[in-house]
Order: C-alpha cells, then structure tokens, then sequence
C-alpha cells in the first residue's frame, strides 16, 4: 500500500491543504479497514479503478471506520475547513462506493487523471480547483484561516472568540454555517490531530483531559489507538 501528498501551487495556498493519494500495489491479503479521523476539511474524492465513482466528503465530529476492500486506488483534493462552498447535501460523511449523481465534473476529471502516475495527475487536480474558484465553489475563508493561524493562543471558545472578535454567539453561528462544526467540537478535533505531532501537555490541561478528549473523537484511548492503528 503507498500513500502520496503533494502541497498546492501558490496560487492555491489557503485553500488546499494538500493533493493525496491512497492505493494498494498488489492485492492485500484481507480487506483494509482504514480509520478516518475528523478534520473539519471537505474532500473532493476520486475512485481511480472506478472512475464514476467520485464525492464530496467529510466527517463529522467522530471518527469512521471504512473498508477499503483488497485493492483501491483513491486520489483526493483537501481543502482547508470553511473553504467549501457547494451545497451541503452534497457532502458525504460515510463511505462513497456509489456513482456520483451531481453537477460537478468529477467523473470526468476522474477519466482524464487515471492512468496518469500521482505527479502527472497534480495539474488536472490544480485546474479542477481553478475552475471551482470561477464558479465561487471555493474561497478563502478569514475566519478559519484566523483560528488556525492563532491555534496555539487558543484554549476555549472564549478564547477563539476573542481572538476572532466575534461574540461568542456571533461566533457559534458564524462557524457552525460555515464548517458544520460547532467552536467547541472545531477545537476539541483540531486538537486530537494537532496530538499525533505534539506532546499532549502542549495541547491540554492534563492526562485526563487528552485521553477523555481523544477517546471522544478517535473511539479509542491514545495508547489503543497507536498499538492498533501503528501510529
């Protein structure tokens, strides 16, 4: 199994956080069982072996287990959180494995992309995000572009509020419309991803509170989690 990531173009900085592609070399002896972590990013997904196969994704507040099956070829598009704009029934937040039924030319970008290698597809990828930017399907957006600029200062809500300066209603509605995310959940699975690089003390008050904070959004404690999941 090989997965790839390649940082944006300039001129798309901001918007996304990263091009990836996840794909088996040879069939695995048994199904894959990947385990996705909440991230509060909207994924452009394509299936590279079924090409009609393509969505929006994102998960919510919890993490999802999904089975990959013995062989697959995935390429994605990542944006940053708040940076989608398209309709939100769109947005799929479980396993995509059904042909894709919407407006965007997912399914044709998917055809033109497959046979090409990870670096060759970037390009089609890049253009595909220009083409979303014409049509105002994504945008900066200076409220979470704000946060995770200033995560590190952040500790409570109160404290993203004031930063942002938004009351801490004005602040609710406003993230909440935007990522789906309430402040405190945005913070609670900001954190869990910022503890795979981090020691936890930098990130939370005590032991407890990591641990009840990860088993939260992961399904499991830290220690399960890394013997499980090889972190």
């Amino acid at each position: 199994m090989q997965y790839s990531e390649a940082p944006p173009p300039s001129s798309l900085v901001g918007l996304v956080h990263c091009f990836w592609e996840l794909k088996t070399i040879t069939d695995l002896p048994e199904d894959f069982h990947y385990h996705a972590l909440p991230d509060a990013c909207v994924n452009i997904l394509f299936n590279q072996i079924e090409t009609d196969i393509a969505g929006v994704t994102a998960l919510r507040t919890k993490a999802e287990v999904l089975n990959l099956g013995k062989s697959f070829h995935y390429v994605g598009i990542q944006f940053y959180p708040g940076v989608w704009q398209g309709k939100t029934e769109e947005i799929v937040d479980r396993y995509v494995g059904t042909p894709y039924l919407g407006s965007l030319p997912l399914i044709q970008v998917s055809e033109k992309i497959k046979d090409m290698d990870f670096n060759r597809k970037l390009p089609a990828l890049s253009d595909l995000v220009q083409w979303f930017l014409k049509e105002e399907l994504v945008k900066h957006n200076a409220l979470t572009e704000e946060i995770l600029t200033q995560l590190d200062q952040i500790h409570t809500v109160a404290d993203m509020a004031r930063l942002t300066e938004f009351s801490p209603r004005q602040l609710q509605r406003k993230l909440k419309q935007i990522t789906g995310f309430s402040p405190h959940d945005f913070l609670k699975v900001l954190r869990v991803q910022q503890s795979f690089r981090r020691h936890y003390l930098e990130l939370y008050a005590d032991q407890s509170h990591y641990v009840h904070s990860f088993r939260k959004v992961t399904g499991y404690t830290p220690a399960k989690y890394i013997a499980k999941f090889d972190v």
